[in-house]
């Protein structure tokens, strides 16, 4: 796992936590310390982003690869896989790859099938495959109340500190030599073709999978909840938080993880 950073804290069943395109590990924060008195959590920083170097190949499949690197490096076992936005096609490629490692999965708000990437973003991706996203999103760390006006304003309710989400998610990546024009490399690998060739596994997938959705989201329709449903057999329950954006794993964590206990609870076969 040469390369990679993550959060590992606490004892006792694993929770492996993934995050998605410009964000990092510490989307999870207040979920794992609701559960870090009770498991071990865990919480990658996909390649490129939070203190993970970034690689030559930055495309889902390979971000699979860094989670099971990650997996192998640590020794772990059967984990519960959570995620969020990319990081939610990343957890469904790694699940039909390394079904023997998941005790469950949970998806959150996430690219699915062809929405990948959402027409939502499609404007942002065009910009970085013109070269011109790395130069406009510098200016957000010079400058954090712009924030509100990039895919995260649109991705949270409210961002009532700019300059931590800033500090957290978008300057460890414009920190590292060459970083901008590599994350504009990682959004123009976003491919739905990644995710329709993994369907048919999809659709004999077993692993005991909970869906939460956020109502909320102009990005992932909760018609794609929906299509996990309709189209994994181990999906239990799809739970939809009303009005939630993207990002409510972050700002509203506090009814993410109660679905969380509860399912992870329940006698898994």
């Amino acid at each position: 796992m040469d390369g990679i950073s993550y959060v590992d804290v606490g004892e006792g069943p694993v929770s492996l936590f993934v995050h998605g395109v410009g964000t990092s590990s510490y989307l999870w924060r207040h979920v794992i310390e609701a559960f870090r008195d009770e498991r071990r959590c865990v919480a990658i920083d996909l390649p490129l982003h939070g203190g993970s170097a970034p690689r030559d190949d930055l495309s889902m499949p390979a971000l699979a690869e860094a989670v099971e690197e990650l997996c192998d490096g640590l020794g772990l076992g059967e984990v519960d896989l959570v995620a969020n936005d990319t990081g939610g096609a990343v957890a469904q490629i790694f699940a039909v790859r390394h079904r023997e490692r998941l005790r469950t999965l949970t998806l959150t708000n996430c690219d699915v099938h062809t929405n990948a990437p959402p027409e939502a973003f499609k404007s942002t991706v065009e910009l970085a495959a013109r070269g011109e996203l790395a130069a406009l999103t510098e200016a957000v760390l010079d400058q954090p109340e712009l924030l509100a006006q990039t895919a995260f304003g649109v991705g949270y309710e409210r961002i009532d500190d700019p300059a931590e989400l800033v500090d957290a998610f978008l300057k460890p990546i414009f920190a590292k030599p060459g970083g901008g024009h590599a994350f504009e490399r990682m959004l123009t690998s976003i491919d739905a073709k990644d995710l329709v060739a993994i369907e048919p596994q999809l659709t004999v997938l077993t692993v005991p999978t909970l869906v939460v959705w956020g109502t909320g989201d102009a990005f992932f329709d909760v018609s794609w909840a929906r299509w996990l449903r309709d189209t994994i057999p181990g999906v239990k329950e799809v739970v939809e938080i009303e009005g939630g954006r993207l990002f409510f794993p972050d700002e509203r964590a506090d009814e993410l993880v109660p679905h969380l206990r509860r399912f992870w609870a329940q006698p898994q076969p």
